[in-house]
């Protein structure tokens, strides 16, 4: 049902967000404007804009809709999401930084001297945001329907549209006071009605958290059906019916006996307070020792918990590092001592958000079994306050909590669309401002147009895929051509090809319904756990083979990553991007050819 508050927080939420773009019109004149901020964002509001950017649809909705479907054990989304930022923190923020570069294939090129391995990495730029982007589409469908009504495919559009005019008008500098504005919204818009709902509603006791679920309704409660649904029931239930059911239209009361019945999608079933919920093929309420079980369940069902486990910490960890749209948010921080102070911030913001998904996903199981019935636990955190209370205190905790997920959407589409945009504009054709504009417009189109045929995938799915690709490409790029000398264009690509080429064909023979069961479903749905020790073997054996593809200046390079930058010049300019790479060789510090020999020869940080 329409709830006109619900409709006005979400008009806020886009109204402040286009004048907020509207600033950054004004604002934005470069093309460093545009990239990279002009690398003046200082770091607290860097990391506010980091946060919003990163806590997507996954993180907003996903995670709670997750472990309130599959158990406990989905809250290792959380850890992982969070702790990547630990590995970027120690390995990765800092050198980035001094390198100066302006996207992730601008780092490639400029560290190992080859232009064709700028372009395979811009293609991975390309499929890992392209699959990140797809959930941030399905969130707003999903939380548009709920506000509004009607098809989800609106809200697709609704959300490709505002992003993409965003992106076109303000670039980086504009969209960084959005998305931190964003972040500060999310987190007030999730924990409020947590804590709310813990501490003043009614709720069973802690102690029941890990019973089983219920399985009737506490109150009259009316299912809406998205999609085909087959409900299994065990006796007779007397409900009214507006649908299809059985294959025959219904308006009115219907009695289900037992056994299984369809329900077409678009039908609505009210059923009334304590009958029994049934069960659904799709969405199945997990057993007492399946939902409290400390491992990953892969569509609820105990396949190899450990493997699963790992295959997810490994790709949301590493991954973490390899998400182009997080990483050039590094390039607009002053200095490398600013990059590590963002990403300690970072750390924080992030850590108190994750503590209220699981909050969610926990009084979702106790409280509202007809999202199991329904297949909409991906909902849970915009449905459960209205559930939860009625009247005037239930719309306002709804409108809030619609108010922040459609920011989610918002802040990770705008970074993703600009890392996108950038990628096109910078690193494939003219590198000017009116470039980026066509690039982001264009690519907006083609996103949303894909986003619509996206929608009967788990949000959180699409992006643990994109973080398995991320993982098994940049992370072992990252890791190695900042701290391996030896490190070559030819082992760099092959590992990208061959890491970003496996993961992405696990992802599409999953998601064309091969390996549903035993270890085909592990390793091709959790393919991180294989992708990425194969991406770094490849790199590093490819590269141990052509020692002569080294670049003559390696050197040089790797003190421009790990030198402070109070201890170089100024470095010199590109004209129509200002700073590129930092002076590689301090005043003081002797030629290489004396402080050591270059290319195949020894040198301190090999």
């Amino acid at each position: 049902m329409t709830e006109p508050a619900t409709i006005a927080a979400i008009v806020a939420v886009t109204v402040v967000t286009a004048v907020i773009s509207v600033r950054g019109v004004r604002i934005s004149r470069t093309p460093a404007d545009f990239m990279v901020a002009a690398r003046s964002v200082p770091s607290f509001l860097n990391a506010s804009a980091i946060s919003g950017e990163y806590l997507s649809a996954a993180s907003f909705l996903g995670i709670a809709g997750l472990a309130m479907l599959e158990g406990l054990g989905a809250l290792w989304y959380a850890v992982g999401y969070a702790a990547g930022y630990l590995v970027l923190l120690v390995a990765v923020a800092a050198p980035l930084r001094r390198f100066g570069a302006y996207t992730i294939p601008d780092f490639a090129e400029g560290r190992l001297e080859s232009p064709l391995l700028r372009r395979a990495a811009t293609g991975v730029v390309l499929v890992i945001c392209g699959f990140y982007l797809l959930p941030q589409l399905k969130g707003a469908g999903l939380t548009l329907q709920v506000a509004f009504g009607g098809p989800e495919w609106i809200g697709v559009i609704v959300l490709g549209v505002i992003v993409t005019l965003g992106i076109a008008s303000g670039g980086m500098k504009g969209i960084t006071f959005v998305q931190a504005f964003q972040y500060w919204l999310k987190i007030t818009a999730l924990a409020i009605p947590a804590i709310f709902l813990v501490m003043f509603l009614h709720h069973p006791p802690i102690g029941s958290i890990g019973s089983a679920a219920p399985h009737s309704f506490d109150q009259k409660t009316t299912i809406e059906f998205p999609a085909s649904e087959q409900l299994t029931l065990d006796g007779s239930i007397r409900i009214t019916a507006d649908g299809r059911v059985d294959g025959t239209a219904r308006d009115g009361a219907l009695t289900l006996t037992p056994g299984t019945h369809e329900v077409s999608s678009g039908a609505t079933l009210t059923f009334p307070a304590g009958a029994r919920a049934p069960q659904v093929e799709n969405s199945p309420i997990p057993s007492e020792k399946e939902w409290t079980s400390p491992l990953l369940h892969l569509g609820g069902q105990p396949i190899h918990p450990l493997a699963a486990t790992y295959g997810i910490l490994l790709a949301t960890v590493l991954g973490a590092m390899g998400l182009p749209h997080i990483l050039v948010r590094f390039y607009t921080n002053r200095d490398g001592q600013a990059a590590r102070r963002t990403t300690a911030f970072v750390l924080l913001l992030l850590g108190c958000f994750y503590i209220f998904p699981a909050v969610f996903a926990v009084l979702g199981r106790l409280e509202a079994p007809g999202l199991y019935v329904s297949g909409q636990t991906d909902s849970v955190v915009l449905v459960l306050p209205k559930l939860a209370s009625a009247g005037v205190v239930g719309t306002a905790l709804g409108a809030l909590v619609a108010a922040g997920a459609f920011a989610a959407f918002l802040s990770t589409s705008s970074g993703l669309l600009i890392s996108m945009a950038g990628a096109i504009s910078h690193d494939i054709m003219d590198r000017g401002v009116r470039t980026f504009r066509a690039a982001a417009l264009v690519l907006g189109v083609v996103m949303t147009i894909l986003g619509v045929f996206a929608l009967g995938i788990s949000i959180n799915v699409l992006v643990g895929w994109a973080f398995a690709i991320a993982a098994s490409t940049f992370c072992p790029l990252l890791l190695l051509g900042i701290w391996w000398r030896r490190l070559t264009w030819i082992g760099a690509l092959g590992g990208l090809i061959l890491g970003g080429g496996a993961s992405s064909l696990a992802v599409i023979l999953t998601m064309a319904g091969v390996g549903k069961t035993g270890w085909p479903a592990v390793l091709l749905g959790e393919p991180a756990i294989w992708t990425v020790p194969l991406s770094f073997l490849t790199m590093v054996a490819l590269s141990l083979a052509t020692p002569r593809a080294l670049p003559n200046d390696v050197v040089q390079k790797l003190l421009a990553l790990h030198l402070p930058e109070r201890v170089r010049p100024p470095s010199p300019r590109r004209p129509e991007l200002g700073p590129l790479l930092p002076p590689v060789i301090p005043a003081h510090v002797p030629s290489p050819q004396v402080a050591g020999s270059v290319g195949r020869g020894r040198d301190p940080a090999s």
